[in-house]
């Protein structure tokens, strides 16, 4: 199931996509107490061994007026789990509506609470009509019975329980990767190694250990003696640059197998209900719609929920704007959408007002654009600074571009002017490759430049009002082999993947480039990719064109800081992204490659980009401190 909506892209919260990230991390600990062994449970109602708990009485479908005679007997009352981003309230748990009520007007500002299995939920609402609505998602049910299959499992992964602090911090990283709300990694350990009701499992690459997602589990019989012995999926997660396909399938598998080896009858989820993609992926697992439903508080950023929205407002934005006017309204700041497909915004506080399209301000003079459009113009401005850039040369379309490829033995070849990676194609060794590099650079920009490839990782910087804020390497699209699936399949369930996660901006196109940097490997797109098996099928690490971002905040070289800043006050931009080839982001070697006047921050999460943006454009306005640590953001 998904927490309670948040300051994040999606406020409607739920799973945006069945392999990405589902909406917010739930931590937090119970005030009830761990319950005793299952078979020690008192007063417990046996399911029967054939056919499920469908004949014992349904607390869920019960009215108000005629409480189940189980409810009184066997299970605890009004029970109420902290989960970090708010209190989950078990609604089945509660005989009186008013009691139930005076819980969900308790929730403190800045959480979201929710109440689940409430019966008669239509009547709860109408008594509270103010304060209350039914939060317009589907519950669906995975029934277990003795013929349940094995689970899938992705290629190369291994499902565990979390165990230590290390791995609750690498899920708050892919918490946070998600847009999902991160949770004290000590509250996180503690709901799962002092308790018994809560249990977090973590999909890990076996051969070097990486972390690549998450799901949460709350089972219902331990936690409040639950006549029904059900349980419930939360927070299902999903590294958005996670390139292993089934991750999402094999810890809903994992889950549900460890519920079904307890005993369990069911395992519910919520999905809202227009996100197709996930619902698809559910129905294939074997999860049916149950008339299950849940109730949460009118508040602000629940109102997208329960009201009509204008055409444009923050919820059509991508997530490179959403960012932006999520830190804005947190700190009180208005925001207006001036063009949502664009990401144009109205900032205004006090008596300042600031447009931005993305990163993108009015403080960026048409002088830095233009320095950073032309990457020729950008080569000359860095390097007159100081900073190293690899060898090039404005191709002359005639054998005068071929020596200088014989020269240099590795080329790069992009368009002058352009973004996206459009038109760069990496790796040309020979001159009919070169002149067909330039002719696809051509089609996008009439001025091409050739330059030396140097070896290396992409790093980009993130350079705010003269301080590096975030660093990332960038790493190119790969695919993951099955055994099953080919290349092509591979890479479309990929773009699915990247497509969820990034808001339409990422996907793996099928190109020339594409296609030849596959057939380089050996393969071809309708090839079946052998299990395990890693492809890279792309060249460059665009991240609109499938590549992937890793954070490297940390561990960059303070000389690397040192040019990135360097570049920026050459160019005279006060935003930007610098990007770098290096051998090892800990030493100090590199070669500068382009600079960029709107860098995408969200791509850098968990590291406070929008915050450092926000303070750059209002500066008495003053956010979260601009070091992020899995504890939470820190003064420097």
């Amino acid at each position: 199931m998904s927490p309670p909506d948040e300051d994040r892209p999606k406020a409607s919260g739920h799973t945006p996509d069945p392999e990405g990230g589902v909406d917010h991390a739930v931590g937090g600990w119970t005030s009830h107490g761990a319950g005793p062994p299952d078979d020690e449970l008192p007063g417990r109602a046996r399911r029967p061994a054939d056919d499920g708990w469908d004949h014992a009485e349904a607390i869920t479908t019960t009215p108000w007026d005629t409480p189940p005679t189980h409810l009184q007997e066997t299970m605890d009352q009004d029970v109420v789990l902290d989960c970090g981003w708010g209190q989950l309230v078990f609604g089945q748990t509660f005989a009186d509506q008013r009691t139930m009520a005076s819980v969900l007007r308790q929730e403190v500002h800045g959480r979201r609470d929710i109440c689940l299995y409430l019966r008669d939920p239509h009547v709860f609402v109408a008594r509270h009509p103010h304060e209350f609505f039914i939060d317009p998602s589907y519950t669906y049910r995975l029934r277990f019975t003795p013929t349940d299959a094995e689970p899938p499992v992705a290629p190369g992964v291994v499902v565990r329980p979390i165990q230590g602090t290390d791995d609750a911090e690498a899920m708050d990283r892919i918490y946070v990767r998600c847009g999902m709300v991160p949770a004290p990694p000590d509250v996180l350990w503690r709901n799962h190694a002092e308790t018994d009701h809560v249990l977090y499992l973590v999909a890990v690459r076996a051969d070097t250990g990486e972390i690549l997602g998450t799901v949460t589990g709350i089972d219902h019989e331990r936690l409040f003696h639950d006549p029904e012995r059900g349980s419930s999926l939360w927070c299902l997660a999903v590294d958005p640059d996670c390139s292993v396909p089934g991750v999402g399938r094999t810890l809903v598998g994992a889950l549900a197998q460890v519920f079904r080896e307890r005993g369990r009858s069911y395992m519910d989820l919520s999905v809202v209900h227009d996100n197709d993609a996930a619902i698809a992926l559910y129905e294939k697992l074997g999860f049916a719609r149950v008339p299950v439903y849940g109730v949460k508080r009118k508040n602000a950023i629940n109102e997208p929920l329960f009201t009509s929205l204008p055409t444009e407002t923050i919820e059509d934005l991508n997530p490179y704007a959403r960012i932006i006017a999520d830190e804005a309204i947190r700190r009180g700041i208005r925001v207006e959408v001036l063009d949502a497909e664009a990401g144009e915004l109205r900032l205004t506080h006090g008596g300042r007002t600031v447009v931005t399209r993305e990163a993108l301000s009015e403080y960026t003079t048409a002088v830095a654009m233009s320095r950073c459009d032309d990457k020729r113009l950008t080569r000359r401005i860095v390097a007159e600074a100081g900073i190293t850039v690899p060898q090039g040369r404005l191709a002359t379309f005639d054998d005068d571009d071929a020596a200088f490829l014989e020269e240099v033995g590795d080329a790069v070849v992009k368009p002058v002017r352009g973004e996206q990676g459009l038109g760069i194609t990496v790796g040309i060794s020979g001159p009919d490759e070169l002149a067909r590099a330039c002719a696809r650079a051509r089609e996008h920009c009439p001025d091409v430049l050739i330059e030396e490839r140097a070896p290396g990782d992409d790093l980009r910087l993130v350079v705010i009002d003269g301080e590096v804020v975030a660093a990332a390497v960038r790493r190119p699209a790969e695919v993951v082999g099955t055994g099953e699936a080919t290349i092509r399949d591979l890479m479309e369930a990929q773009s699915r993947r990247r497509q969820a996660a990034t808001g339409g901006e990422s996907s793996i196109p099928i190109d020339d480039v594409t296609i030849a940097t596959i057939e380089e490997a050996g393969h071809g797109l309708d090839d079946v990719l052998a299990e395990g098996v890693r492809l890279r099928v792309r060249r460059t690490a665009n991240l609109h064109t499938g590549g992937t971002i890793h954070d490297v905040t940390a561990e960059v070289h303070p000389d690397l800081r040192t040019v990135a800043t360097t570049a920026a006050r050459a160019i005279d931009i006060p935003v930007t992204g610098i990007d770098l080839l290096v051998p090892d982001v800990r030493a100090p070697e590199y070669v500068f490659i382009e600079a960029n006047e709107r860098p995408g921050l969200a791509n850098h999460e968990p590291q406070p980009t929008a915050a450092a943006f926000v303070d750059f454009l209002f500066p008495g306005n003053r956010g979260l401190p601009r070091v992020w640590t899995p504890e939470g953001a820190t003064d420097h």
